[in-house]
């Protein structure tokens, strides 16, 4: 039998309003910018009508990238609440493919946004076969003290002991497949910011996500045995917000575009993959067909990447040796640059910029569970 699987980043996912920019410059929407707002009252009741405006094209195109997925199950981040997933999947999905993701699973992690991981599930596959929530479990309350993984990197960027390891969460979530038992990671592990001390968002970062990473891992291993985990069914979806490789992109549309593939000699992912103990089968694609995000500031500063995966454990792995997972990009916004003969149609009302269903793109893959 047969289980598809996605995960997509959606991007802000929404059911309040910020209305922090009228304070906070960085957090002012450019539109509103633009004009001259004589006091807080204006600012809020400007923002709220661009908010709305903006997120019913957004969340149509979110929508028609989930739909085109047609996953069984889907692993989401950036999403608000449990009431702004039922107000999206009912009020937007449901217009689109009827009848779907009537499972739906988030708890509140650690992010400062209050954006959090989340599960949506169909009762049963597109086979036929029923699938059956069993558990979910929570680890954002996991401290580095608990898992011994305090370094002097993590000193060093004002982090203590005590605090909580997992910026948003680590989701465990445990179903079976006509009987059959398939435990789903769901994750988002820590963004790339914080540049400082001449190092770059990635490295700056890179030690709070090599803890997190290392901390799914350990997860993991406690759960199943370390001599026994890779045997066992399990999966990790999420945005890493890391990559071991990126494409990078010079020229431009009236010269021509050239694409570089670069290779990272550090990444966080270095602790699931290096030693076989997870796979990522997006690697299963061409090196220039891999990415995921499209990553610009202007011209001098623009490059693909993957940021959004799903680890297959050395036994999904092994009952699924020839799949290759697929990447959604109707998506993307026009100022996208893709590769040659990747190009796609994008969904109708796309923007340059955006509207867009998200900065991120969708992987899928179609899994043998038996």
């Amino acid at each position: 039998m047969s289980l598809r699987i996605a995960t997509f980043n959606v991007e802000n996912l929404m059911n309040r309003f910020d209305f922090s920019g009228f304070r906070n410059q960085l957090n002012q929407d450019r539109t509103l910018a633009l004009f001259e707002i004589k006091d807080e009252a204006e600012y809020r009741r400007l923002e709220q009508a661009r908010a709305i405006a903006h997120a019913d094209d957004a969340r149509q195109l979110t929508a028609l990238a989930v739909a085109e997925t047609r996953a069984d199950i889907i692993c989401m981040q950036e999403v608000d609440n449990i009431e702004a997933l039922r107000a999206f999947e009912y009020g937007y999905l449901f217009k689109m493919i009827g009848q779907g993701y009537r499972q739906k699973y988030t708890t509140a992690g650690n992010d400062s946004r209050g954006i959090d991981v989340a599960v949506m599930m169909r009762t049963e596959t597109a086979d036929g076969e029923p699938i059956e929530f069993v558990r979910m479990t929570s680890h954002a309350h996991v401290t580095f003290e608990e898992f011994g993984l305090h370094t002097p990197e993590l000193t060093a960027l004002g982090i203590e002991p005590f605090e909580r390891i997992f910026r948003r969460d680590c989701l465990e979530v445990d179903v079976k497949i006509a009987g059959r038992p398939l435990t789903i990671y769901s994750v988002h592990l820590k963004s790339m910011t914080g540049s400082r001390n001449g190092l770059s968002g990635r490295e700056g970062s890179m030690p709070i996500r090599f803890a997190e990473a290392t901390a799914v891992r350990r997860i993991i291993e406690d759960r199943f045995g370390r001599d026994h985990a890779g045997d066992k069914r399990w999966v990790i979806c999420g945005d890493f917000n890391d990559y071991r490789q990126r494409t990078v992109i010079s020229g431009d549309a009236f010269s021509g575009f050239h694409f570089e593939v670069v290779n990272e000699t550090v990444s966080s992912l270095d602790v699931l993959l290096a030693d076989g103990f997870a796979q990522n089968i997006v690697e299963r694609r061409p090196e220039l067909d891999r990415w995921t995000l499209y990553h610009t500031r202007g011209p001098e500063e623009r490059h693909l990447c993957q940021l959004d995966y799903i680890l297959l454990s050395p036994a999904l792995a092994r009952a699924n040796a020839d799949v290759v997972p697929d990447i959604v990009r109707g998506g993307q916004p026009w100022r996208t640059v893709f590769p040659p003969g990747q190009e796609v149609e994008r969904y109708p009302r796309a923007g340059w910029d955006r509207p867009k269903a998200s900065d991120h793109c969708p992987v899928a893959v179609t899994l043998s569970i038996r």
